[in-house]
């Protein structure tokens, strides 16, 4: 597994750590490589009941590594992003989330493909995407509505405004707000009392929950093609030109 990357199993519970802290866990195309393994490993593991996602350090994730993520392979259907992406909408088995800190764009948008997710009192969401002259991911044009309404999820899409721990609570995004201190025990606990439930009832009922995925499949491969052509207009040029001035990564 990649070094930036931990994987690791125990009482039913597969936990995959975002190994980046320095910087505040930006994944970059090696990551989503990993990331993918990842996740097929668990998904073939009979032993694995479900699926603890966390960030290692001050925050969860922040997001593509943009140096990383222009510099490597085009964007195309192929992109090691994409299976990460079609893999999230269809896993069948329990996805949780622990997120601290900062999470931003991918770092946010994964966490609509979570089944729970807890959230310590220092985390703040935030999607940029548009800001930076592109459009959602992950399926997120279509999840993030159901989840908040249409008009505020326009507008965290449109203005990228940052949402606290406590708000994402209130919107459904996170199920409960902990002290940092407690975040790993709690979003631990929350998984391995997840994977002690009835298998077979389990399952089931979360099949029936998230629906046929064919929808967010379909979402997921007309933002790609339109985050494709956006990745080459004038307006991303402005936007990246201007967010790598200010040394961040989103």
């Amino acid at each position: 597994m990649s070094g930036q990357l931990r994987v690791s199993a125990e009482g039913g519970v597969c936990e995959v750590c975002f190994d980046r802290p320095e910087k505040r866990n930006a994944i970059t195309f090696a990551m989503y490589e990993a990331l993918a393994r990842a996740l097929h490993g668990a998904l073939s593991d009979d032993a694995v009941r479900a699926v603890l996602l966390r960030g290692e350090g001050a925050g969860f994730c922040a997001g593509n590594d943009l140096q990383d993520f222009l510099s490597g392979p085009e964007f195309t259907p192929q992109h090691p992003v994409m299976e990460v992406l079609r893999t999230l909408a269809t896993f069948d088995k329990p996805l949780l989330a622990a997120v601290q800190g900062q999470a931003v764009g991918i770092g946010v948008t994964m966490l609509l493909h979570c089944d729970l997710v807890v959230a310590a009192s220092s985390a703040q969401f935030s999607l940029p995407f548009v800001a930076l002259g592109l459009v959602p991911e992950a399926g997120s044009s279509l999840l993030l509505p159901r989840l908040v309404g249409r008009q505020r999820a326009a507008e965290l899409l449109f203005l990228g405004k940052r949402l606290d721990a406590a708000t994402a609570e209130r919107l459904g995004l996170v199920v409960r707000v902990v002290e940092e201190s407690a975040l790993l025990e709690a979003g631990r606990s929350l998984a391995r009392e997840v994977a002690a439930q009835p298998r077979a009832a389990l399952a089931a009922t979360r099949r029936l929950l998230r629906g046929d995925p064919t929808e967010v499949l379909a979402r997921i491969e007309e933002e790609a093609r339109l985050f494709s052509a956006q990745l080459r207009s004038a307006e991303f040029q402005a936007g990246i030109r201007a967010f790598l001035a200010r040394g961040r990564t989103g």
